[in-house]
């Protein structure tokens, strides 16, 4: 399918997905909102497709949300945005596929709230990050205050938020923010080498690890730990955790199915 504002690679059991309006900044506006949500939908589906990458074109990864499409809205326009936004982003997020996120330049906004939907973020030495939204007399929309949160913990998020700081990527690294630092030249490549090793393991392990993890954290450690249970059980009866097993004693490479 040929989308407007989104360029789309599969490679090597990787798909990429690269934000494709530079002239503004990525920013994310509504048809953007919308083909993201399309192709995420399509291919959570994809067997082939094992690790998703979402990008930038140009210079940012995205810069926000569409101000000038933004600037008129009433409340309940305001609402339906927000919502629309949190629901493609929640789908990101809890879809079975890890999807990294491959911060090429500026993530403010709704770009750094893109970006911390991802499972794990591989920043460019060059980028920036940011919650600036106060000083346009607005609040995060797109769960930004909720993930901002639960990732730098609360005291850290309300500085950034309230204050509209931009970080540079080491400052978003010393934080929790992102996961690692790559030089610019070498962000790609790196983040591609992070995405293959993850489509090398058992896929049903990577499926349940991500699972598990999402849902552990937002409960009790006890409830978390019962998730962990039936999901360990989960790997022996998908016969993954056979195969696996028995490649490693037999010295060779597993086989998944």
């Amino acid at each position: 399918m040929n989308y407007k504002n989104i360029l789309t690679e599969i490679r090597d059991n990787i798909g990429i997905i690269k934000i494709n309006r530079p002239q503004q900044l990525n920013a994310l506006n509504i048809q953007t909102i919308h083909e993201l949500n399309d192709l995420i939908h399509l291919w959570s589906k994809d067997d082939k497709i094992k690790v998703i990458i979402i990008t930038g074109e140009g210079k940012s990864f995205v810069a926000g949300a569409d101000i000038a499409e933004m600037k008129d809205m009433t409340k309940q326009q305001a609402i339906d945005f927000s919502e629309m936004g949190q629901k493609v982003f929640s789908l990101i997020e809890s879809q079975e596929k890890p999807v990294i996120a491959c911060v090429n330049g500026f993530a403010l906004g709704g770009g750094c709230e893109l970006a911390m939907a991802c499972d794990i973020r591989v920043a460019s030495d060059k980028a920036k990050f940011g919650q600036p939204e106060v000083n346009l007399g607005v609040i995060p929309g797109f769960a930004g205050t909720q993930r901002l949160a639960r990732m730098v913990g609360t005291a850290k998020a309300k500085e950034l938020i309230l204050t509209g700081e931009i970080i540079d990527a080491q400052t978003a690294l010393s934080i929790g923010l992102v996961n690692q630092v790559v030089p610019h030249d070498n962000l790609l490549d790196q983040t591609f080498k992070m995405a293959q090793k993850i489509a090398s393991k058992g896929p049903t392990a990577v499926r349940l690890a991500k699972k598990v993890i999402s849902r552990g954290i937002e409960t009790d450690f006890a409830t978390g730990s019962s998730f962990e249970v039936e999901a360990f059980g989960e790997c022996f009866a998908s016969g993954e955790a056979k195969e696996g097993m028995s490649a490693f004693l037999e010295k060779r490479k597993p086989e998944w199915s």
